[in-house]
């Protein structure tokens, strides 16, 4: 099997697995328990915290647990626009963010704010000057991902921040989901940031929101004094601890991976540019680890299926609307044809991709476009 889909989730490392399955067996104590089970628990799940917040360049204070990144946006963006009414009720997105940051801006609206979704570029980002042409003397919340979930598409993030910034009273969140291991995240630069562990070789169910001491935001989750008061709810001390592994793996083996998936990218857009038909819609400065490409003789689920039957596993799109509509809205938010928006699928790498797989992919794509394909 070749399995080309890391952007929806990635296999296990085992070095994770190892440590998470000890951890059940010993760390089963309620971190909030005042016996020694309960205070064994604690003490790891806070180291942690510690050394994730060290990893990061930023304080355990600042490092809340959560149950996905989804969950950590959502809190980021009802939470911060929930405990800072009286700044404003302005609220900025982009026209392309995952559905947890989008449906989370949808409810807002429906409360009262302001929210308005700025569109990308036809290179898939938005511009430092996209944001300061809606930036409000009320707006209280800029959020956009670092890099695009489906185009691989990097968001210009450090001169964002500087025009967000002008305000005062405005912050900025950025969905790291995409980014983080694979790049360099300026944390001490951003007041609220998403992590996804099953991203980066570890757990389901398991994510950070990094939120600076002075932001402050209202519980999503009520119900106890857990994560600083912010996050109701018994917390998960093997998942939470084993975060922290999790993390160091993935940062320790970023430039190395980064290098092999770089060579990877470059390979692949120079087969795919001798197909007849074929298209690349990531842009060339895109992150190597998202590819975006399509064939005018392959519909999106025609092609998925076919690679499916070679045992190559690839997304249509973002798995979070993989259910959705078949065109992929953020090809047609860049200004593409709706044939491209419903002929793209989405290859997406980690460091156990191989060349010889994707040399495998460029020749099984030929074998589709022969037996599947439509005439040019």
């Amino acid at each position: 099997m070749i399995y080309f889909d890391n952007s929806s989730t990635t296999s296990l490392a085992p070095e994770v697995l190892a440590v998470y399955k000890q951890l059940l067996a010993t760390t089963y104590g309620n971190p909030d328990s005042l016996h020694q089970v309960g205070r064994k628990a604690n003490g790891l799940m806070e180291t942690a915290r510690q050394k994730i917040a060290h990893m990061l360049g930023v304080t355990g204070s600042e490092i809340l647990f959560t149950a996905s990144a989804s969950e950590a946006n959502t809190m980021a963006i009802i939470g911060y626009a929930l405990a800072n009414t009286t700044r404003g009720k302005h609220i900025l997105i982009s026209n392309v963010e995952h559905p947890s940051v989008d449906h989370a801006a949808d409810v807002l609206a429906t409360l009262g704010f302001d929210v308005e979704k700025m569109p990308i570029n036809e290179k898939g980002i938005i511009t430092p000057e996209c944001v300061r042409s809606y930036m409000r003397k009320d707006t209280i919340l800029v959020s956009t991902m670092h890099v695009n979930n489906e185009m691989g598409a990097i968001n210009p993030i450090r001169a964002i921040e500087k025009v967000v910034h002008q305000n005062p009273t405005c912050a900025y969140h950025v969905d790291c989901v995409q980014s983080f291991s694979k790049i360099d995240v300026p944390f001490e630069i951003l007041d609220m940031a998403t992590i996804s562990a099953h991203k980066i070789h570890g757990l389901k169910g398991s994510g950070l929101l990094m939120k600076k001491e002075k932001v402050q935001i209202k519980p999503i989750i009520q119900g106890g004094q857990q994560e600083h008061g912010l996050r109701g709810g018994t917390q998960n001390a093997p998942t939470n601890i084993v975060l922290a592994k999790t993390i160091r793996l993935a940062l320790s083996a970023q430039k190395e991976s980064y290098d092999k998936i770089q060579k990877i990218n470059t390979y692949l857009r120079e087969e795919l540019e001798k197909i007849p038909g074929a298209h690349i819609h990531s842009p060339e400065d895109a992150l190597p680890y998202i590819l975006n490409i399509g064939f005018d003789q392959l519909t999106s689920e025609v092609l998925l299926n076919a690679l499916d039957a070679h045992d190559i596993c690839v997304s249509a799109k973002s798995t979070c609307s993989s259910h959705g509509a078949n065109e992929s809205h953020t090809l047609l938010a860049m200004g593409k044809s709706k044939k491209e928006a419903t002929h793209m699928i989405r290859l997406s790498f980690s460091g156990l991709n191989t060349m010889d797989e994707a040399k495998q992919f460029i020749e099984i794509c030929k074998e589709i476009i022969r037996d599947y394909g439509l005439s040019l």
